[in-house]
């Protein structure tokens, strides 16, 4: 237990101060003596050892009736580790701009609100901690130091399993632990939200896999860098979240995954950058199975690696001409509506979509049955028959050869179904040529004087019709070889348009 002599002058005023909540302020109001990151030079005059906070905090120097204590102190070194892992805290924790010589445990512990505010801190631990209030590290640095017990990874903030009443205010926060866990927060529940930008910087993995935060995640201006082997610079697999905002300048150089992630309102990332793992080796963002309500992906520029949307569900995507890299996986994707920013000039159309669903890797049937459903609805039945020839193109790349060759006529004659008015047209022109061709000639009766007279239309028709006949093709023939080719040639036409009509007109039927 502590006695007042054992005091320095810094701790009796603090000692003294916190049963009324008055703050102790050891700057110097000198900004060159002021600066954190000089702290470690700080002398005798600005310290305060870790284990007189503590014992004020676990109620070494009561409150004075009509007071509220509170532990208020800025600009001090503290030295020693605060460890207060698994305490009661009653009286709520103010510190800034100071400088911690060890880190700070809180693992465990019930607290009222917390806030270590502009300072430097070797790593806060603080798993399962419930907070009544707001947990506030505004513009700390946390620089990870050795590993926790429980924790094979050196992490500097870690918030696993914890339970923050009110916000985690990480805004302006630098975080470092390069090629680690910069922040460890699986399962954390902010009902406040947890804020993390205006200049929040973090050198290492963020983790909040399992996270509920009713408050949403607010990563407006971001930076996350330096991630951990996985590549991964934020993990939100299987968060529940009202709101997640990764816009204004959100810059992730790691991979961005949402798996699992429910949103029930929006997902933004208006104006952000994802440049993917540094190595080249990972996706930009990965939101499989991922469920929201509305997707804003107008980024500042392109992905620079791939983009996973299997499985994902929305009910509005919101893209631009930035929007997609070169790999975008969109099988199983569904959504309600997909609109397109036009403000710079690119529009929206068919072949822009199609071209969309093609940097896909392989041939998924899913994606262009998916977009051509959203044009059904809309009332746009030409450019979902669009979509779904190109399906169809798409399907015959990965086809033996000779099926190659049969979608190819399909294709060409009938457009698979979706063109019928291809037929019209090559039946109309081979119909204008026979004619042509025929009545420039006079053939040979099969049988002197019987028969209607030749007719070059009504005979070139009857080539061209397998079904039934017009008297024409059997009452004569040619004795100039070339002609009888041209015959022979429109009777074979003729077999392969019905053949390709029936086959496209079937598909078209069964499958839409």
């Amino acid at each position: 237990m502590l006695s007042y002599d054992e005091l320095t002058s810094p701790e009796r005023e603090l000692w003294d101060a916190f049963p009324e909540g008055r703050r102790v302020d050891l700057r110097t109001g000198v900004p060159e003596d002021d600066r954190v990151a000089e702290g470690g030079q700080w002398g005798p005059g600005r310290t305060v050892r870790a284990a007189v906070i503590a014992a004020l905090l676990l109620g070494a120097n009561t409150a004075r009736p009509g007071a509220v204590a509170c532990l208020r102190l800025a600009g001090a070194r503290i030295s020693g580790r605060l460890d207060l892992a698994g305490a009661q805290l009653a009286h709520a924790l103010w510190l800034e701009d100071c400088w911690f010589e060890e880190g700070v445990d809180l693992s465990g512990a019930s607290a009222q609100s917390i806030a270590i505010v502009g300072s430097r801190v070797p790593g806060v631990e603080a798993g399962m901690i419930r907070i009544e209030g707001r947990l506030d590290l505004r513009r700390s640095r946390l620089e990870s130091g050795s590993a926790s017990p429980l924790h094979r990874r050196v992490t500097a903030l870690s918030l696993i399993n914890a339970h923050v009443s009110g916000a985690v205010n990480l805004n302006g926060a630098e975080i470092t632990a390069p090629g680690e866990w910069a922040v460890s927060a699986g399962g954390l529940v902010a009902e406040g939200g947890v804020y993390g930008g205006e200049g929040f910087v973090a050198h290492g993995e963020v983790r909040l896999m399992g996270a509920q935060l009713p408050g949403g995640l607010h990563m407006r201006g971001a930076l996350l860098e330096r991630p951990g082997p996985s590549g991964v610079a934020l993990a939100l697999d299987n968060a529940v979240a009202s709101t997640l905002a990764f816009s204004d300048g959100f810059t992730a150089n790691g991979t961005v995954r949402l798996r699992g992630a429910r949103i029930s309102g929006d997902l933004t990332f208006a104006g952000a950058v994802l440049n993917g793992p540094p190595d080249g080796h990972g996706p930009s963002l990965v939101a499989l199975r991922m469920q929201a309500v509305d997707v804003d992906l107008t980024l500042a520029r392109p992905p620079s690696a791939a983009v996973d949307l299997r499985g994902a569900q929305v009910s509005y995507l919101h893209d631009g001409e930035h929007s997609w890299p070169d790999a975008v996986e969109l099988d199983g994707f569904v959504y309600g509506s997909v609109t397109m920013d036009e403000s710079a000039g690119q529009r929206d159309s068919v072949a822009h979509r199609v071209a969309w669903l093609r940097r896909g890797p392989g041939y998924h049937p899913q994606p262009y049955e998916q977009l051509a459903s959203w044009y059904r609805k809309g009332g746009h039945d030409d450019d979902a028959r669009r979509v779904l020839l190109a399906r169809q193109r798409h399907r015959r790349r990965t086809l033996p050869p000779v099926k190659r060759v049969w979608g190819h006529l399909l294709d060409v004659t009938v457009g698979y179904g979706y063109r019928p008015w291809l037929a019209g047209v090559w039946i109309l022109t081979l119909t204008s040529l026979g004619t042509l061709f025929f009545g420039a000639h006079s053939p040979v009766p099969v049988k002197e004087g019987e028969g209607a007279p030749f007719q070059p239309l009504v005979y070139t028709l009857d080539l061209l019709i397998p079904i039934g006949g017009l008297g024409q093709r059997t009452a004569w023939y040619w004795t100039d070889d070339n002609l009888q080719w041209l015959a022979y040639l429109l009777i074979a036409f003729g077999w392969v348009l019905t053949t390709a009509v029936i086959a496209g007109v079937t598909r078209t039927l069964q499958k839409n």
